[in-house]
């Protein structure tokens, strides 16, 4: 019997680095390419079958890198050769995973509780800085399906008219590509009065909770293009584009949107007015998996209008009850926007008038005057911290549109962390606008209320359940919103409107799809209405009756 022959391989070494060396490849081997690697290249799942197709469908078109991608890597070699890049020749959507398991058995595979997978501060902003660098985009795609949030199809927030004439299509995947570093604002004018913040709110908590009480005080909506002091500044030639901060925060987050909006623009001369046809309503749960469903039952008092009144009210009275009215901070400048005489019936609040520089080279003229908001005033031992308020409402945990909601009564004081995860989830856009009003208002701090209903089934009393600070860069930095992305969408729509003629056009957000189209309109299209409509009548034409229990 023979004995076992263990013969080695040839090896073949290479001494400049990875990979077979050239002068001494075989001939076997000579016509076949070679794509470069490291030992930093990392592989990713060549297929993951734990996740449905719906599921794929729904993540595809987020920003934000979905846990399924923890594994994708862009490394050294890649792209470097498409010599080994497969195409098949066939669309294979319609492939799809034979699953036998029963419905009961996916239900519990695939539910997620939602607010227990990340916790404040443990995750790192993705941000893709260009140094000052932007990145231009051709506008010439279309639109697609994008995210499937709702059965029910949502209506656009204007009609569009047949003399309308769109101009440009943009889809928020190339939104989100977008980046242009902006340094800090500078202060043109300060106007008004704010009240100190009531610190005593700070130690309110489910075992202590407070009624939240009505307010009869108003608030004015002033659009840009009717605000007096941004009228002068524009004589003045301070700036070239004009906006408010409520509109400038749904332009710079609109890749997060997911409800329908649309912005007037207004070309006057070299001049750019961004308005607003009426006051924001506050959305909830906008961003959910299962999104509250307009049912067309007008009694619903968890319907997504209902939701958003209710939502707006609170955010009202609770901006006024969590401060001391007893003292003063004045600002340099009074009101723009009432007389002495009205300031008794308004809510007070401080607007500070600031001026940005979107220019890439100092050739460049795009500076931008925005008009910003501020809540209150809180003492601190550094002196006086300017600060903006906002509450975020819990109606029913139980109810369609929760999007997994933990109880807050049982939760908020044990668990805050997954509570405030599950509203950075759910209501993704309403959080990052907050935080970037909050930022282009230089506001050293953002208060954040806990709001939830006395009972699931009432709409109309409500109870504080506790307060927390955030400073608005680290908020931000939590929900992965990047500020750069947004002045980068910003400068891409003024470009867009700086070569068009005068005239009036729409920037409208499709109300099903993950895109806004520039549309051309008749300058005399839905005039800007009537400035000085204060929030409570505006929202009395709404709804009679959740103003009247106020």
């Amino acid at each position: 019997m023979d004995e076992p022959i263990f013969k080695l391989p040839e090896i073949i070494d290479n001494e400049n680095g990875w990979g077979p060396s050239p002068a001494m490849l075989p001939e076997k081997f000579r016509d076949i390419p070679y794509a470069p690697y490291s030992k930093a290249d990392k592989l990713g799942r060549i297929a993951d079958w734990s996740a449905p197709e719906q599921k794929e469908k729904e993540t595809a078109g987020r920003t934000r890198a979905s846990y399924r991608y923890r594994d994708q890597y862009t490394a050294y070699g890649y792209g470097a050769s498409s010599a080994f890049t497969y195409t098949h020749a066939e669309d294979e959507a319609s492939f799809s995973v034979v699953d036998n398991r029963s419905a009961a058995q996916k239900k519990a595979s695939y539910r997620t509780t939602g607010g227990t997978k990340s916790r404040p501060g443990t995750r790192n902003p993705q941000r893709q800085q260009r140094n000052g660098q932007y990145q231009r985009l051709g506008m010439t795609g279309r639109g697609t399906t994008g995210n499937k949030s709702s059965a029910r199809a949502r209506d656009a927030s204007v009609n569009v008219g047949p003399e309308w004439q769109v101009l440009e299509e943009i889809e928020f995947n190339r939104l989100s590509k977008l980046n242009l570093d902006v340094d800090e604002g500078e202060d043109i004018s300060s106007h008004g009065f704010l009240y100190y913040y009531d610190k005593s709110y700070d130690r309110v908590n489910t075992k202590t909770e407070k009624p939240l009480l009505p307010n009869e005080r108003v608030r004015y909506f002033i659009s840009t293009s009717k605000d007096p002091i941004i009228e002068q500044l524009a004589k003045d030639d301070e700036a070239t584009v004009f906006a408010t901060d409520t509109i400038l925060s749904l332009l710079m987050c609109a890749p997060r949107s997911v409800y329908p909006w649309d912005i007037v623009i207004n070309r006057t001369g070299n001049k750019l007015y961004f308005d607003k046809r009426s006051n924001d309503y506050v959305s909830v749960n906008e961003n959910a998996a299962d999104p509250p469903v307009e049912t067309g039952d007008k009694d619903n008092i968890n319907s997504p209008i209902a939701l958003s009144m209710e939502a707006t009210i609170i955010n009202h009275c609770f901006a006024m009850q969590v401060v001391n009215e007893s003292e003063k901070y004045e600002f340099e400048k009074p009101n723009p926007f009432a007389s002495s005489d009205d300031l008794e019936f308004m809510t007070p609040c401080a607007y500070r008038y600031r001026r940005f520089d979107l220019g890439i080279s100092e050739e460049e003229d795009v500076r931008l005057i925005v008009r910003t908001q501020l809540d209150s005033v809180v003492k601190t031992s550094g002196g006086d911290s300017l600060i903006t308020i906002k509450a975020l409402n819990e109606f029913d945990s139980r109810s369609q549109g929760a999007g997994g909601a933990l109880d807050w009564r049982q939760k908020l004081d044990t668990q805050r962390g997954a509570v405030v995860a599950t509203e950075m989830k759910n209501n993704s856009c309403k959080l990052a606008r907050w935080a970037v009003q909050s930022i282009l208002a230089g506001a050293d701090q953002m208060k954040l209320g806990y709001v939830s209903r006395a009972n699931p089934k009432d709409n109309r009393r409500h109870a504080i359940l506790g307060t927390q600070y955030y400073k608005p860069r680290d908020f931000a930095a939590q929900m992965n919103m990047s500020v750069s992305n947004g002045w980068g969408i910003v400068r891409t729509v003024i470009d867009l409107c700086m070569k068009l003629p005068e005239g009036r056009y729409v920037l409208l957000k499709d109300p099903n799809k993950p895109v806004v189209r520039l549309y051309s309109v008749p300058p005399n299209t839905f005039e800007i209405e009537d400035p000085l409509l204060d929030e409570g009548d505006e929202l009395e034409e709404e709804d009679d009756e959740v103003i009247e229990t106020r």
